[in-house]
């Protein structure tokens, strides 16, 4: 990967001081209550959603969040849609806010916490892995193929940011996977390509937090964002952190589930597992790269998309479009071309 924004993404995942031991081992997800949840969004009154758990094929318990059109005849079968995370986020953030939409125009969609995340199973906690995170799409196909309305034919999904390089991934790998949408892309494990002396730091540290995990039990987590939303972004966060406090760390995207990215010992698996080395493999389903005119994470949209072959589009949305933008900002937020693209691959 030629960019040179990965070390800013590391930088900005361990910025926030604070550690947090792991969680009691477990596999299965969290059931939650209405009192519990925190969506960035309000629900469009045209659509239903409904809380649902499977599993991956690692035995870990997946919590999803179904969304369909109020007035679905379920006696049809219709496109559906896998939306996953940003890298650290959760299925209450951006995921949501597509599936909102996206249901509204006709398409079942699924959007999730990763394993690991969220209310999703898994301990450690915040245990990243690019085989786990291709996984969480493939487990979602696997739920939506169980739904007697849903087309196992017809089957998409959209990665924002770090899940649009995990989406193609899991697509490179699952041929039931008919088209890919990425938005706002970055390609995490990008840094696989990453050498010399860095990539050696960045190792050294992670052996040691694995050996302090051998000794103690627990995997560290070093928090990025406040334990509660701001009204604003201090004037002391500056540079491209300052753009993930924006929607991370205030009342637009806080989530108390995502506050960080990535245990202590996780590390290594992204510095040498590529999730992007079979895109263009993917061919002939297509590919849509979604990114914006101004958005730092514009060059991986556009380097990922020269790697990919044919059918693929490069959609650069227009008006001073930022990297967060396409997280939630549905006027900006392109979806009437993602949903054109959709419903032609998904015929």
């Amino acid at each position: 990967m030629k960019s040179t924004a990965f070390p800013l993404i590391c930088i900005a995942m361990f910025f926030f001081s604070g550690m947090a031991s792991a969680q009691t081992d477990r596999t299965r997800a969290t059931r939650t209550t209405p009192d519990q949840e925190h969506y960035i969004f309000q629900l469009n009154s045209q659509v239903v959603r409904e809380h649902v758990y499977y599993d991956t094929r690692f035995g870990i318990e997946i919590a999803g969040d179904l969304y369909v059109a109020k007035e679905l005849d379920r006696s049809k079968k219709y496109p559906a849609v896998v939306v996953g995370p940003p890298y650290g986020g959760v299925k209450e953030q951006g995921p949501g806010v597509y599936a909102n939409e996206l249901a509204r125009r006709g398409f079942v969609v699924l959007t999730y916490d990763p394993a690991y995340h969220g209310y999703s199973g898994g301990a450690p906690r915040y245990t990243t892995s690019t085989a786990l995170y291709a996984e969480d799409f493939s487990a979602g196909v696997d739920f939506l193929g169980t739904l007697p309305y849903v087309d196992r034919e017809r089957i998409a999904v959209i990665g924002i940011c770090g899940s649009g390089g995990f989406a193609i991934c899991a697509a490179s790998e699952d041929l039931r996977i008919k088209a890919v949408v990425t938005s706002a892309m970055y390609d995490i494990s990008g840094m696989s390509g990453m050498k010399g002396e860095m990539r050696n730091n960045m190792l050294r540290g992670a052996a040691a937090q694995r050996w302090a995990y051998v000794d103690s039990g627990e995997a560290s987590v070093m928090y990025a964002y406040p334990e509660a939303p701001l009204d604003e972004v201090p004037d002391n966060i500056q540079g491209l952190n300052r753009e993930w406090w924006t929607f991370y760390a205030t009342h637009r995207g806080w989530h108390p589930n995502a506050r960080a990215n990535a245990n202590s010992i996780s590390q290594g698996d992204l510095l040498t597992f590529p999730g992007t080395h079979h895109i263009d493999d993917i061919a002939p389903r297509p590919i849509l790269f979604v990114t914006g005119d101004i958005a730092h994470s514009r060059q991986m949209s556009e380097e990922a998309y020269s790697r990919a072959a044919e059918p693929k589009e490069l959609f650069v949305a227009e008006g001073g479009v930022m990297h967060i933008d396409l997280y939630d900002d549905v006027t900006k937020i392109p979806f009437d071309k993602i949903e054109s693209f959709l419903k032609g691959a998904l015929q």
